[in-house]
């Protein structure tokens, strides 16, 4: 089958599906009185087919247990040492020294975060991005800048503006004193910027304007952004664009983003609405199947995306509501809170890992008599809906046989009817679960049958 869909559009580019496969990780905390030993977790990281985690610190014993273990760790200097860091490189030198020299390249750190979320207390930005370049310039004196890269996470309220998307700017007080600085240390070191996105917030807070299929990437109609006519299937993706549309609107559309913290929490209080476990299962699961399988944003759609699910486990020490200790993945026995898949392999298998207490279950927008059906959005160009359905009808199983030449759905022979067609034989033959009918942002669910010549598009196999 797909050599025939790469005959039937062989003006376009073909690009397998771990082409555009982006990167998931996972932030491992530690405020918690009851966690495995750091070796113990890095055994289960290996088990789960995680390559790349995130600290919050540079704890010895932690960057030891990664030794020669793989798996590429982002380690963070926190918030109080930037004044010192900020002041003289030669405290720097010394911490570069005893902080990753000392563990460098054993352990493959691959990133530092100086300090975290610091626009949220105004006295730490003046230290921020001199910090930033002197832990720059002492890597750079080991020749490690190329390797190792120096940025710092941003939570979403550095936004004036988020919504819609491309209307997204800066606080206009951080612009000038803080923003663009950052920015042009993170382009002139080839870095990205590190961001802090939770839909959780936005839905929690706004559950009568937000739905939840919208927050959990599951089945909806999408939002049009009006400022530029992209459409958007997850309220992350718009987070993630009101990010892009902030830079691109002060110069800097060529700084990448990594997203260096989402998640939703299994539990909480009464008063946090949406906290619970399906919903936290389909968040996550639904992320890593989102961006294992897609592309970039809407805005970059060919930037794909990394991301790090917070968090690795639930942390019974932490302060605050009760959803604070419930992000985990795992409880501190290693059994896994809810199943969902954790890499491509399990994503395109359709079975995650064995060791769940919740599972994803079918989207609640789904009509119980099947009419919905899933279709092909003409907005994300030829190469993003080709490669799709080269994956839908190759690998994903797809029933594609009538939209073969001289079939019944072949025409109208376009580009968008066959990836319609494909999208919804993938979407009904998987039960219209979750994730389903995203194919990276490429497809979108609709409520009344396509309109595609004489073809009827099924809604069960």
């Amino acid at each position: 089958m797909a050599a025939f869909i790469a005959l039937s559009f062989s003006l376009l580019i073909l690009l397998p599906v771990s082409a555009l496969s982006g990167t998931i990780g996972i932030n491992y905390g530690r405020i918690a009185d009851n966690l495995p030993s750091p070796a113990q977790v890095v055994e289960l990281l290996k088990s789960q087919g995680i390559t790349h985690v995130k600290i919050y610190d540079t704890d010895t014993t932690v960057l030891s247990a990664f030794s020669n273990s793989g798996i590429s760790v982002t380690v963070a200097m926190p918030n109080e040492l930037l004044s010192s860091a900020a002041s003289d490189q030669s405290y720097t030198d010394s911490w570069v020294q005893s902080n990753i020299l000392s563990f460098y390249p054993s352990t493959k750190v691959e990133a530092i975060a100086v300090g975290n979320e610091v626009f949220t207390n105004q006295s730490n930005i003046k230290y921020l991005v001199p910090a930033m370049a002197n832990v720059d310039a002492s890597l750079k004196a080991h020749n490690l800048d190329d390797d190792i890269r120096v940025s710092s996470p941003i939570p979403l309220d550095v936004l004036q503006s988020s919504y819609p998307p491309s209307n997204g700017s800066f606080k206009s007080d951080l612009i000038t004193s803080a923003m663009k600085p950052m920015l042009d240390f993170l382009r002139e070191t080839s870095s990205y910027l590190m961001v802090n996105a939770y839909p959780f917030f936005a839905y929690s807070a706004n559950s009568d304007q937000i739905s939840l299929p919208y927050a959990l990437f599951q089945d909806n109609p999408g939002v049009v952004d009006p400022g530029n006519g992209l459409r958007y299937s997850s309220l992350f993706d718009a987070q993630i664009d009101a990010v892009n549309a902030a830079m691109n609107a002060i110069g800097y559309a060529d700084v990448p983003i990594v997203v260096t913290e989402t998640g939703w929490p299994s539990k909480g209080d009464q008063n946090e609405v949406g906290a619970n476990g399906p919903n936290a299962a389909a968040y996550n699961g639904n992320m890593v199947r989102r961006v294992l399988t897609g592309r970039g944003s809407p805005l970059r759609p060919n930037e794909p995306l990394k991301v790090f699910l917070f968090a690795l486990f639930n942390e019974d020490l932490k302060p605050g509501p009760t959803s604070e200790r419930n992000y985990g993945l795992f409880y501190p026995d290693e059994e896994k809170v809810y199943e969902i898949p954790l890499t491509l392999e399990e994503v395109e298998a359709g079975s995650p890992n064995n060791g769940s207490k919740v599972v994803v279950g079918p989207s609640p927008a789904a009509s119980p008599t099947g009419q919905t059906w899933c279709v092909a959005d003409p907005n994300v160009g030829n190469e993003r809906l080709q490669a799709a359905l080269d994956y839908a009808c190759g690998g994903g199983g797809a029933d594609c046989r009538q939209i073969q030449e001289g079939a019944t759905c072949y025409n109208p022979n376009t580009l968008v009817a066959h990836a319609s067609y494909a999208f919804n034989s993938y979407y009904q033959l998987n039960a219209r679960a979750p994730g389903t009918c995203d194919f990276g942002g490429a497809a979108y669910v609709v409520t009344q049958p396509p309109d595609f010549g004489t073809c009827k598009f099924p809604t069960g196999y």
